[in-house]
């Protein structure tokens, strides 16, 4: 359930009571043929499916070919090509992932289809990284990507190595480092009809030739939205959003780097903007909110790493620390989701997450390696809230304070008896302690504590994969992997259940992989099967503490999921390029007993809330040569299934029909330079992004009229954009 029907529900409480790639490239073989510029333009992209992108999935530098994971890297150079905004964005060209939201502070994200969180007190079961460093929840998933690297995404289980909540897999993004080459770049774009404009820049390069480099970035994007509040006459989703990122890596003597990243976002949009619909195919773009439901938030961090060599013993260690905050600011929302002016609210949170990691690299002998690492984190959020009742004339303030701290070892051997064969032998166990503390009651009255919760678990990681390469340009591999997700507590000071158990996974997946000696043909695919038990998907009204209702987080029971992944990159012609991936999958509940224990109701469907049985993207490219330069086209597609909307109903979820986005652009380049039009879902289909059964506002609030409730997807937006770098 969403944080502002949390708030509705506590008031009711009352109430009733193509440019060269960035990403690491192997080569072309010097005997390769030789290619016009045009060919040779379409050979160096880096796109989506190829094989040869360097990654670190598992935390050493390999090729995508050579990692027993299924994965998909997303190339910085693709990311700004595309006109990708965020990680959402990127989702659509990654099989098995699969984002959506309903407020600029949070996004819903699942992998392989499991992982989705509908609140923001839960935390995701897709681990999200930015160099490295976890972030607690998805708000990340709409905030700005500016001068990437590279994405990652991992399929499956990635505990081993990246611990907690990464049971559905994990998602990296990793910054442009600076180099001693002067790097200038930047870029905008303007789109219609709601006036979406985009503008970045950034500079890079050395200080001390060798010894210190430095690069900073900034960027800017803001647009209306499709969305109406017709009450106020105002755009109803208007996003704007500000965000600077800065690195400095020092080598002051051979083979010691330190690197320091620094951040700060501000993102301005807002928060559940849903249209009152009649069902699954009424796509209303008009909002009846009392209130503009504005959002602020601020995303700072600064994390540190530093990297060297014992040669004594063949180690290579890494040393990992970091902070980051968010404040988030909700200065009046509407509560109820309904033209009557009944209940509004205000709020304020704070989370800040402390994190380090300390890495050993070691070569045992020629065929025996190893990783090994310790980790700690500690998270706290606060949150302070008040509904106003504006019948009642009432203010009712809750306040929250949630800690967690976590301690983990983790290790992997890697034995690689031949050229041909590896395995690969993991553990983690990790520990965590959680504590939650609160208060209510009305405004202007000395607040009521309620008892303080101290909750955790010890949970242990295993992996195993083995390796055979059948060439240098095929593998096969085996994997069998554990994943496990933190439990957390139910932070309504009212909720008649405190606290709900962590979920966990046992997935077993079989993969391949193939790159031609000319790259002109990369594929890779993955069968995988997940049985989850205790999963954390879904919530619930019910019964408050002292009256009324309030929402509670529970575990829903025990998930099955199963399916292929495929995606992979064909180049015909060197100046021709097909490339996409398509993920089919089956995940149900087989088991929701525990629901049914809790709140003494079925469930409507053995369907997960918001996840498709497939998900495709597609995409062409074609370069001409004009005069000096060239001309892209490109031509796109990404599809999605049927899903069915968040229902507490016992009788009804609603099916959201499957969709697809035709998507083009034209792009000149010349030098360093170039200029295009591009078009965003060509065809204007109509889609929604998010879903709320009626049965919610029913219970929340009986005494106002219900309705189902959605927010469409974007519509058609088409526009110029440029880009350069020097």
């Amino acid at each position: 359930m969403h944080r502002s029907l949390q708030m509705m529900l506590s008031a009711s409480v009352f109430a009733l009571g193509s440019t060269p790639a960035y990403a690491q490239e192997v080569q072309p073989a010097a005997e390769a043929p030789a290619e016009s510029e045009a060919e040779q333009a379409v050979a160096d992209q880096s796109v989506e499916g190829d094989q040869t992108i360097v990654v670190t999935a598992r935390k050493r530098e390999e090729t995508l070919q050579d990692v027993p994971v299924a994965a998909t890297a997303i190339s910085g150079e693709l990311i700004e090509k595309r006109g990708l905004n965020s990680l959402k964005d990127v989702a659509t060209l990654t099989p098995g992932l699969n984002v959506n939201g309903d407020a600029a502070g949070r996004a819903f994200v699942s992998i392989r289809g499991v992982g989705v969180t509908l609140v923001s007190t839960v935390q995701p079961g897709v681990g999200i990284f930015i160099d490295g460093v976890y972030q607690p929840n998805t708000s990340y998933l709409n905030n700005p990507l500016v001068d990437v690297e590279r994405v990652e995404v991992l399929r499956g289980p990635q505990g081993t190595l990246y611990g907690k909540n990464t049971l559905g897999g994990a998602i990296s993004v990793i910054t442009r480092q600076p180099s001693n080459e002067l790097q200038v770049r930047g870029g905008a774009s303007y789109a219609g009809p709601d006036s979406a404009w985009t503008a970045f820049g950034s500079v890079s390069g050395p200080i001390i030739e060798d010894r210190l480099q430095a690069r900073i970035a900034y960027a800017h994007r803001e647009q209306d939205g499709f969305l109406e509040n017709t009450i106020l006459d105002i755009d109803a989703n208007p996003l704007n959003t500000d965000t600077v990122n800065a690195t400095i890596r020092a080598e002051p003597i051979n083979d010691v780097v330190l690197t320091l990243n620094g951040y700060y976002d501000w993102v301005k949009g807002t928060t559940t903007p849903y249209s009152r619909v009649d069902g699954p195919r009424d796509y209303s773009d008009d909002v009846e909110f009392n209130a503009a439901n504005i959002q602020k938030f601020e995303y700072r961090g600064i994390n540190a790493k530093l990297e060297f060599p014992i040669e004594s013993i063949a180690t290579d260690v890494t040393l990992i620390g970091a902070f980051d905050k968010r404040n988030g600011e909700s200065p009046d929302s509407d509560l109820d989701f309904n033209p009557v002016n009944f209940a509004r609210g205000t709020g304020e949170d704070e989370q800040t997450t402390k994190t380090a990691e300390l890495r050993f690299d070691s070569e045992i002998s020629s065929t025996l390696s190893s990783l090994v690492g310790f980790f700690y984190s500690r998270e706290t959020f606060k949150a302070d809230t008040i509904t106003s009742l504006i019948p009642l004339g009432a203010n009712i303030n809750d306040v929250s304070k949630k800690t967690s701290t976590n301690y983990a070892i983790f290790g992997t051997l890697f034995w690689k008896p031949t050229d041909d064969w590896e395995v690969a032998a993991g553990l983690r166990y990790d520990n965590e302690d959680r504590k939650l503390t609160g208060a209510t009651g009305f405004v202007g009255l000395p607040l009521a504590d309620v008892p303080e919760i101290d909750d955790g678990h010890s949970e242990f990681s295993p992996r195993l994969s083995v390796t055979h390469h059948w060439n240098e340009q095929l593998m096969s591999y085996a994997s069998v992997a554990r994943g496990f997700r933190g439990g957390g507590f139910n932070v309504s000071p009212r909720a008649p259940f405190r606290s709900y158990d962590g979920d966990s996974v046992w997935t077993y997946e079989l993969g391949t992989k193939y790159s031609s000696a000319d790259r002109r043909l990369s594929l890779s695919g993955a069968v995988f099967y997940n049985d989850y038990k205790d999963y954390i998907g879904l919530n619930t009204i019910a019964p408050a503490v002292g009256g009324g209702f309030t929402t509670i987080d529970l575990n829903t029971g025990d998930v099955e999921s199963y399916g292929i992944e495929v995606e992979g990159v064909f180049r015909p012609t060197r100046a021709l390029t097909f490339s996409g991936g398509i993920s089919l999958q089956h995940a149900r509940i087989t088991d929701s007993s525990a629901y049914t224990d809790v709140t003494g109701r079925q469930l409507p469907s053995d369907r997960l809330t918001f996840q498709p049985d497939w998900n495709l993207n597609l995409n062409t490219d074609y370069v001409v040569p004009v005069g000096k330069g060239d001309i892209t086209f490109n031509a796109g597609v990404v599809g999605k299934g049927d899903r069915i909307s968040a229902s507490i109903s016992e009788t009804r979820a609603p099916e959201l029909d499957e969709y697809f986005l035709v998507n083009g652009s034209i792009t000149y380049r010349i030098g360093g330079i170039e200029v295009g039009a591009f078009v965003n879902n060509l065809l204007n289909t109509d889609y929604f992004d998010s879903y709320i059964e009626r049965t919610t506002l029913a219970l929340a609030v009986p005494f106002l009229p219900a309705s189902d409730l959605g927010i469409i997807g974007d519509k058609r937006r088409y526009g110029v954009r440029t880009r350069f770098r020097f």
